[in-house]
């Protein structure tokens, strides 16, 4: 079995972002030589998730609300008491921090309208990275 990772990293410019990652995920599964397993795409930050969903400007703008409306950053939070970004812990302990596709061929499968994103909730950030781990043969 072989087992590939890389590391992708960029920056943020809202508190509440969606950074599409898909097409650098798939250059990953390319560039693992894997032709057959899984791909776990993983955010290593109690700040933010990944999601998959269509990449559409209004559902965006949608799903950004309702984790707004979800939760909201400025009410009292007993974690505020320490840190300003309470919110972005619930959120990202609810929503999740990791998805896995199936690799077939070489390829990532995922639905038609399945785009994969990093959900950015304590931002902006300098510096934040996604782990993309393929394992297969």
């Amino acid at each position: 079995m072989k087992f590939h990772v890389e590391e992708i990293t960029f920056s943020t410019r809202e508190r509440f972002q969606l950074i599409d990652l898909t097409y650098k995920v798939e250059e990953v599964v390319k560039r693992s030589g894997i032709r057959n397993g899984l791909c776990l795409i993983y955010a290593p930050h109690a700040t933010a998730a990944i999601i998959a969903n269509e990449h559409e400007r209004g559902l965006l703008t949608d799903i950004l609300s309702k984790l707004r409306e979800l939760f909201p950053p400025d009410i009292e939070w007993k974690h505020n008491l320490i840190d300003d970004n309470a919110h972005a812990h619930v959120a990202s302990s609810i929503v999740g921090t990791d998805r896995v596709f199936p690799v077939i061929n070489g390829r990532l499968v995922r639905g038609t309208w399945q785009n994969i994103f990093f959900v950015e909730m304590d931002g902006p950030r300098n510096y934040r990275k996604v782990l993309v781990v393929v394992i297969g043969e």
